[in-house]
């Protein structure tokens, strides 16, 4: 809300602090009086202009001279152009430098700095007792199996996997599973987006300008951007919209292919499927009135947990601090899936409530019967889950000391009824 930059409160300080984000009041404020100056200057022109028409036309009715009337019209006209100008030159300005601030940690969030500081909020199942030494999903897949790293990269390079025979089919399961279990029992609603976007559209959930740099985009002025996560498309559909109260709660859910390029994280998870350029996931986005969206956080998490409790795999709620929170997020929750290979809890999904952070930045809003002008609607977004990682620890967890992999009931109906699979060489 940029009303709360015209007057920074010391909270408002402490808490962009708290997300890594040093505030300086001072040159806000003084940012925002040269704006306010400009715009005031613009007004008077306008309203000098329009004074001066009365006068001309009355002039000329007069059956007078109006040369000098309209020179000095023409004077004006020199003068409010270049006020304008100069005024659309700081708007601008001014937009680039608060789109550059993240969204404020909500209460109850915790004040920290990285993953360190983030909250285990509950734990559930248990990492299985192999009465063998596990292997992880590359030991597992890779070995002339279906997990096929070499060939990948000499296609596209590195962080590119190719999956083949059994490995491909259950990756396909997986996807399918989840697509039915939310729009069957969570009632939401599919969607398959282009996977091509605008800038704007990545400037409204937040990717733009700030990371720019982990975009995959063309050559053409303007790019078009390869989505990082269908929570783009699904968000920015109620970009620019003015929503009835009875279209909300909107609950989307797409399957896509997603592509960023980590530039960030040069040397972090390279092994195996764990970070790629190109992965898959099956997204979740709700939109919501304002009361409902810590109701729908709880909800979207539920919905992310069930896919983890069917596949029948252990798992932790982690409450993210806000050191550790996504660039558009006010409070999130993470699930981190046991990976009995590295012998530690990784992330599968992100569930975050975006509050009307994005809202504002893509101008999407709800007529509220109770209010005398329309409202931001507040989003929501998480994984439901990530294909790939859910692969890695479907391998992983349900492997056998044969190198099979037991295959979770719920997948059964998806992989022709078989209950084990074999990843590695035929």
């Amino acid at each position: 809300d940029p009303e709360l930059l015209r007057s920074p409160p010391d909270w408002l300080q402490e808490r962009l602090a708290a997300r890594g984000y040093d505030l300086d009041p001072d040159k806000l404020r003084d940012f925002d009086q040269d704006r306010r100056k400009l715009q005031a200057e613009v007004e008077a022109i306008r309203a000098e202009r329009n004074q001066l028409a009365k006068e001309t036309g009355a002039a000329l009715k007069q059956g007078g001279s109006a040369d000098k009337l309209k020179k000095k019209n023409t004077d004006l006209g020199k003068q409010l152009k270049a006020a304008e100008a100069k005024l659309d030159e700081i708007q601008q300005a001014w937009r680039e430098r608060i789109s550059e601030i993240p969204n404020l940690p909500a209460e109850g969030v915790p004040l920290g700095r990285d993953e360190a500081d983030n909250e285990v909020v509950r734990m559930v199942g248990e990492p299985p007792a192999f009465d063998f030494e596990a292997r992880d999903h590359v030991a597992l897949a890779s070995p002339g199996g279906g997990m096929d790293f070499t060939t990948a990269a000499r296609l596209a390079g590195s962080r590119f996997v190719l999956l083949s025979g059994p490995v491909a089919a259950l990756h396909r399961a997986l996807a399918q599973f989840m697509l039915d279990l939310h729009v069957r029992e969570h009632d939401y609603l599919e969607i398959n987006t282009p996977l091509l976007l605008g800038a704007d559209a990545l400037f409204g959930t937040g990717q733009l300008p700030k990371f720019a740099e982990d975009q995959f985009s063309t050559r053409e002025d303007p790019p078009t951007y390869l989505i990082p996560t269908a929570e783009v498309p699904l968000t920015n559909l109620a970009g620019g919209q003015i929503l009835e109260a009875d279209a909300l709660p909107m609950r989307l859910v797409c399957h896509s292919v997603c592509f960023r390029r980590e530039a960030g994280s040069y040397g972090k998870d390279t092994h195996g499927m764990l970070r790629q350029h190109q992965f898959e996931k099956v997204e979740l986005v709700q939109i919501v009135k304002p009361a409902e969206s810590e109701a729908a956080l709880e909800n979207m998490l539920g919905n992310a947990e069930t896919v983890l409790q069917k596949l029948e795999l252990p798992y932790r709620v982690v409450l993210l601090c806000s050191g550790d929170m996504g660039f558009s997020a006010q409070k999130t929750f993470d699930l981190e899936v046991w990976l009995p290979g590295q012998q530690a809890y990784r992330e599968i999904s992100s569930v975050s409530n975006c509050g009307d952070f994005q809202a504002r930045r893509m101008q999407a809003r709800w007529r509220d019967p109770d209010a005398s002008r329309p409202q931001f609607v507040h989003t929501l977004n998480g994984s439901g889950v990530a294909v790939g990682r859910a692969l890695i620890a479907v391998l992983e967890n349900h492997q056998t000391a044969e190198g099979d992999i037991r295959i979770p009931k719920a997948l059964r109906p998806y992989l022709q009824g078989r209950d084990r699979l074999s990843p590695g060489p035929a």
